[in-house]
């Protein structure tokens, strides 16, 4: 978390930001936040972004001279966005080139500065888990990609064969980076109810129509939380940049994720959960398992080396 929808949201509102606009001034507040050191930051100071992209739950910054700025948030990175202010007593020209400066807060990590306004990477957690990497070419970007299939574009084979290519959990394969592109805990369980499928059911006992579903379930589920997402904060454009309480893993429209307790919109039984380690896994037991409650213990030794054992296997 963030995940594919809260990526591309960020991505999408980022681009009539920065496009086009030169990096002022790259400003680095943790030294734990910046993974490489050869290209230094401030290489990419004075080039202009070419390009917003999402890789896998990565946000990717394109300049000038093939150098790409990638940024991981993990479980509690998130970004803020502050308009360039007005300088005083300068004409219309340099409205809009300088930005106040504001002081550090707490959370902040790094900030990037553009005549259009400033981009400040935070965490909210006592642990650094956010990365920042600068690299240069497109091999070197694409050694940070974990190699899942993007679930919008593959097709129903090719999810099909990435997806049984191991006996495991569905949960699991779902949320595997290695495996899919982008896809956490949240959005695996909404993709599970939507399709009707138990989160522990293994990988290569699914019939082929249960395989076509998950398929289908997968792409309209994240496509249509992407388009939701930005709608709600991109139209019109530029739209408002969403804040670090509009970037969450609890969403209210959500059918199963975080609502433990709580009726199933589909059938009105409650949602239940399962907990492994620092995550919670909810499904609905009428909707998905034929009516069974999967107990967390028993769980918790059919999953085994299945399950993730740390946030970072979650969140790659």
């Amino acid at each position: 978390m963030p995940e594919l929808p809260d990526i591309d949201l960020y991505a999408a509102a980022l681009r009539p930001r920065i496009l086009r606009h030169p990096l002022r001034a790259a400003l680095l507040k943790s030294v734990f936040l910046l993974r490489t050191a050869d290209p230094p930051l401030d290489a990419l100071e004075g080039r202009s972004v070419r390009a917003v992209s999402r890789l896998g739950k990565r946000l990717v910054l394109e300049f000038d001279d093939d150098l790409h700025l990638i940024l991981h948030l993990m479980i509690a990175g998130r970004l803020r966005w502050a308009d360039a202010g007005p300088t005083p007593d300068a004409g219309p020209e340099s409205a809009k080139v300088r930005v106040r400066p504001a002081p550090w807060s707490k959370i902040d990590l790094a900030r990037l500065r553009f005549d259009t306004g400033t981009l400040t990477i935070t965490e909210a957690s006592q642990q650094k888990r956010a990365g920042l990497w600068v690299v240069k070419g497109r091999d070197a970007l694409a050694a940070h990609d974990p190699g899942g299939l993007e679930p919008l574009t593959c097709t129903r084979d090719e999810f099909a064969q990435a997806l049984t290519r191991d006996s495991r959990t569905l949960k699991r394969a779902l949320t595997d980076p290695h495996t899919f592109a982008g896809i956490g805990n949240a959005y695996s369980d909404e993709i599970l109810h939507a399709a009707r499928l138990s989160p522990i059911a293994l990988t290569r006992k699914l019939t082929p129509d249960d395989l076509t579903r998950l398929w289908a379930t997968t792409r309209e589920t994240l496509a249509a939380w992407s388009a939701k997402l930005i709608a709600e904060f991109l139209d019109p454009p530029p739209g408002r940049f969403p804040g670090a309480g509009d970037i969450t893993a609890f969403r209210p429209d959500f059918a199963v994720h975080g609502k433990f307790g709580t009726p199933c919109p589909v059938c009105g039984h409650k949602v239940q959960r399962i907990i492994r380690a620092e995550n919670e896994i909810n499904y609905c037991p009428t909707c998905q398992t034929g009516g069974k409650v999967l107990a967390d213990r028993s769980m918790s030794r059919l999953l085994g080396d299945d399950w993730p054992r740390t946030v970072e296997e979650w969140e790659q």
